[in-house]
């Protein structure tokens, strides 16, 4: 099949939907399948020969985040371009509803198009006041994929409709390798992502960090992605600030070293999120889980028997989970050898067949994708003069 994709945040600055759609990219390339990518991109000298620049994006407050998006007049027309030059017979477009590529693909695409769920958000202000300008998108969609049961309950509250749960999947084979041949482990607790958005919790694992590094002394913390050291440091106690070690942004490689020479990844979100690709990751590194009781991060690790959860924003309770694990250290292996199996069920070699049953669903005696901006336009405006 020829296949385009839609991310709707900015290809250069790796994040959850990003890595998702860059894995699902290059596994329905192994299988043979001609896929391109569409793709806002603050860096366009960095991009892969099957990415196509969506166009410069612009920062938007997004559930809670910040999302870097392209949107408006240069945006469609990149759009428009991108699907005039392909004669894709499926596209998939990630966060359909998000004011970005996604959006504008929805609207100037005719034929079959697929759309993944990825936000959870228990109220959206953007979707309630525009709960027309959402129907119109959705209407194109003919098949729909949530990541998870709280991406999934997000659509049916919000906009009506439901869609197949299929999560987002991990290369298993990537980190249990790296894990296998890592140096041995070492007293260390690793944090991952955008630790200056408060919705991320870092304040919360440091507080717990505060509480416990009296009682285990040559315990220590990694923090890797992006952000100003100084303001992971300011939320260490002074006498504590000697065992943390900042990363800045990581690469793939260097993100599986951290998770396998580690003690324990801990996941302190405090809300916003609808799965949890990290915590896949960490448990094919072979390293124990600590996670709030958030729903997404509960059913990842199957409510507790592939990882540790404690009850969100407290980081009292964190330090109580944490003590745990570093005393208990045959319980805690017991998770992790469970963990170990179970997240193979994540594996792209698995979840790429169900998005491809998807695709072979919705493309089904149907005519490839085109390009329609104009005509749609014109024909929902002659629709509304008849009624």
């Amino acid at each position: 099949m020829r296949i385009g994709i839609v991310c709707p945040y900015d290809w250069s600055v790796p994040g959850g939907v990003q890595i998702h759609i860059r894995d699902l990219a290059l596994r329905l390339q192994e299988l043979g399948h001609a896929v391109n990518v569409l793709s806002p991109a603050s860096d366009e000298s960095s991009l892969e020969s099957w990415v196509t620049s969506g166009g410069d994006p612009f920062s938007l407050t997004y559930n809670g985040s910040v999302a870097r998006v392209s949107f408006g007049l240069r945006a469609t027309k990149k759009v428009r371009k991108w699907l005039q030059t392909n004669n894709f017979d499926v596209v998939h477009v990630h966060e359909p509803l998000s004011p970005s590529l996604s959006s504008l693909t929805c609207w100037a695409a005719t034929g079959p198009l697929v759309g993944t769920f990825h936000s959870s958000m228990d109220r959206s202000r953007i979707l309630q006041a525009g709960y027309g300008l959402a129907q119109t998108v959705l209407e194109k969609v003919y098949g729909r994929i949530a990541v998870s049961e709280a991406a999934r309950k997000t659509v049916v509250e919000h906009v009506g409709g439901d869609a197949v749960l299929i999560p987002n999947g991990i290369d298993v084979d990537f980190f249990a390798e790296i894990a296998r041949t890592a140096e041995k482990k070492e007293m260390r607790i690793v944090f991952l992502g955008r630790f200056e958005e408060e919705r991320k919790g870092f304040a919360v694992l440091a507080e717990a960090f505060n509480r416990i590094a009296s009682q285990f002394p040559t315990l220590q913390i990694d923090v890797a992605g992006p952000g100003e050291e100084s303001n992971v440091i300011e939320m260490i106690e002074q006498q504590f600030r000697g065992r943390v070690r900042f990363h800045g942004r990581v690469s793939d490689h260097e993100k599986a070293l951290l998770l396998s020479r580690a003690t324990a990844y801990v996941a302190p979100n405090t809300g916003g999120e609808s799965f949890g690709i990290v915590l896949l990751e960490a448990m094919a590194s072979n390293v124990a889980v600590i996670a709030s009781n958030i729903p997404a991060f509960e059913r990842v690790l199957n409510f507790g028997q592939a990882g540790l959860l404690f009850e969100n924003e407290s980081s009292e309770d964190l330090a109580r989970r944490l003590i745990e694990m570093l005393e208990s250290e045959p319980e805690t292996q017991k998770r992790t050898v469970y963990a170990s199996e179970y997240v193979k069920e994540f594996d792209w070699k698995f979840v790429a067949q169900r998005i491809i049953a998807v695709y072979e669903t919705v493309t089904f005696n149907q005519l490839p994708v085109v390009e329609n901006l104009r005509g749609q336009v014109m024909g929902r405006f002659s629709k509304r003069r008849e009624q």
